[in-house]
């Protein structure tokens, strides 16, 4: 089977390499170019720096398997950082990873792939893929702290059917241990959590120079009240406390959060912890990964965060829109984050949440 295997520079994807290079695969490597310039950035960024395409290059070399670099700048601008910087300019708080793996990892790279005449792409992403009755199902990691299911959610029944993901049956201490063994220099990288995009890790002073803001108005959720000015709507997210500048002298010395975000008039509203509080979450332009639409009135988990907790829920609507009801409240969830559905470990699909409600 001929095999594209993408070579991130890390660890992960060395092994994952390594592993279809065991099994006799006809392997060939690439490294993504998506970054237009790296000014600002030192090292390793764990993907995208030079310094990550001169690892994974050392890996190929290694694995004595071919290796080439396909530049997906352009792309990765329009379908990733322009949208990361679109949905924050909505007051929308949007994962660039997750938008990553659809756009460009399972899209542009599959794509041009199956057209050189690749059978399957192999990644290092820590889960698996399963066949339950003939057809290709997402699952969670052996590895749940490590899991990225999550950010594999949205892909398609097809685009699994195309991918290959070696490492979901181990944990990340045993790829290292592993790497180590195979003599890889990558064995001791370490990860990157950081947005691959912004240099400094700054993402509220990178927002600021993207978006042409407008001062606004913080007002108290329950009273109407103006408490104070704002100098940009995108500076804020549901559920923030810090950075509010908010009056500490006020009477009732009561902590107050973000509860909701309006960019059109430039409004934040603020207020208790409570407030944060909701049962329900509504979810558009769903993906359903497992290939077949959820079931309404079927009990799920879902997942709102890339390493959130695991939340018991009931599917109340599932069509051209994903509706659930939570068994119980959680808080501080933003609209443009994604909605992963589970059933049990089995990833069903995902949506981009648009509201939620109480």
């Amino acid at each position: 089977m001929k095999v594209l295997a993408a070579l991130s520079g890390g660890v992960d994807s060395a092994v994952a390499a390594a592993r279809m290079v065991d099994q006799g695969h006809d392997v060939t490597a690439v490294h993504l170019a998506l970054a237009r310039n790296h000014a600002g950035q030192t090292g390793s960024r764990g993907c995208c720096t030079p310094l990550d395409a001169k690892d994974a290059k050392r890996v190929a070399d290694v694995l004595g398997i071919p290796f080439y670099i396909w530049d997906f700048s352009e792309r990765f601008q329009e379908d990733v950082i322009d949208d990361f910087i679109a949905e924050y300019a909505a007051g929308h708080t949007p994962n660039p990873c997750v938008r990553c793996n659809e756009k460009i990892k399972f899209a542009a790279v599959l794509e041009k792939g199956i057209a050189l005449g690749f059978d399957k792409i192999a990644t290092g992403h820590h889960a698996q893929i399963k066949l339950i009755d003939g057809k290709p199902q997402l699952f969670r990691s052996v590895d749940h702290e490590k899991d990225q299911s999550y950010v594999l959610s949205v892909l398609t029944s097809e685009q699994l059917a195309s991918s290959l993901f070696p490492l979901g049956d181990i944990t990340k201490a045993e790829v290292r241990t592993e790497a180590q063994a195979r003599g890889l220099l990558v064995a001791d990288k370490p990860e990157s959590y950081d947005i691959c995009f912004i240099p400094d890790n700054d993402t509220a002073g990178w927002l600021n120079k993207q978006i042409i803001a407008s001062a606004g108005q913080i007002i108290d959720a329950e009273s109407g009240a103006t408490i104070t000015t704002h100098q940009g709507a995108h500076q804020f997210t549901v559920g923030q406390r810090r950075g509010l500048n908010l009056d500490k002298s006020a009477p009732d010395r009561q902590a107050r959060y973000v509860v909701g975000v309006d960019t059109k008039t430039a409004t934040v509203l603020v207020g208790p912890e409570r407030l944060l509080s909701i049962k329900t979450v509504s979810a558009y332009q769903p993906k359903w990964t497992s290939g077949k639409m959820a079931v309404v009135g079927s009990d799920v988990t879902i997942q709102m965060r890339a390493h959130g907790a695991q939340l018991p829920a009931k599917i109340t609507r599932a069509d051209d829109v994903i509706e659930v009801l939570l068994n119980e409240s959680t808080r501080g969830v933003a609209p443009g984050q994604t909605l992963a559905i589970y059933d049990q470990d089995r990833v069903i699909g995902s949506g981009t949440i648009t509201a939620t409600g109480r």
